[in-house]
């Protein structure tokens, strides 16, 4: 298969909306000797106490990519790159044979799963010629922590080969239709034709916590396609992730 170069040479904050927490208290008894007992003060009561332990879990909230429509073009984008303050367009991209756009971002378990070995794989598809630019939507207001001032932290944190880049007013995912975190559109250029829409899928079949090592596979199979100018036969199976996160009072 064409993706079985790359896997040998490359691979051997959760929503707040879904945080739960639990208050575990634990029993005791005293066994009391007599009834003189009894009359112990309450700072001693105090003192012997046990302490309330509070265990915290953590869910993500899943969402799946929505289908978008195979051919469907690369909508224009103008959006600054934090760590280098460049502001990047898609005609930047224009002598690209491909381009791939991700959307992504800091605290997204599902994207912090995967953050070492996108680094890796658009690293290696770079130097074949490949254009990639990767999109923060997420609300500043509501998650700071992807915020542009942590984007630059992360994008250095990583060595992100491509740039990272912010989209405040979250047009850019509405244009793309981008509804989670990762998400993936591959995109073809035929000469002097706009960029069609050529891959809508996942990674891999790897998650969090799912113990499925990370290859990369089914994207690096549609991008080895895409490059050599084959069909890609395989089914596309939904990139799954987090929620983008709107600003208060709006939505995709």
């Amino acid at each position: 298969m064409a993706s079985a170069g790359l896997a040998g040479a490359l691979f051997s904050a959760a929503n707040p909306s879904s945080l739960t927490a639990r208050l575990a208290v634990p029993r005791f008894t005293t066994p009391f000797l007599s009834s003189s007992l009894l009359t112990l003060s309450s700072s001693l009561l105090h003192r012997q106490s046990v302490p309330v332990r509070r265990l915290l879990q953590v869910r993500a909230a899943r969402m799946e990519s929505t289908r978008a429509s195979l051919g469907f073009r690369a909508p224009h984008f103008e959006l600054p790159e934090p760590l280098t303050g460049k502001v990047w367009t898609l005609e930047e991209f224009e002598s690209y044979p491909a381009l791939l756009v991700m959307f992504i971002c800091n605290h997204c378990p599902f994207v912090k799963h995967l953050k070492k070995d996108i680094a890796k794989l658009t690293s290696f598809y770079m130097g074949k010629g490949l254009g990639v630019v990767a999109i923060s939507s997420n609300s500043a207001i509501t998650h700071p922590q992807d915020g542009p001032e942590f984007m630059a932290q992360d994008a250095k944190l990583f060595n992100y080969p491509f740039p990272y880049l912010f989209d405040e007013t979250q047009e850019a995912a509405r244009a793309f239709q981008a509804v989670c975190t990762p998400e993936f559109f591959l995109f073809k250029k035929d000469g002097r034709r706009p960029f069609e829409l050529f891959y809508h899928g996942q990674f891999d079949d790897s998650r969090p916590n799912s113990n499925i090592p990370v290859t990369g596979r089914d994207l690096s199979l549609a991008i080895d396609c895409v490059l050599s100018g084959q069909h890609l036969s395989v089914a596309q199976k939904p990139s799954i992730g987090c929620s983008i996160k709107w600003h208060p009072g709006k939505s995709s």
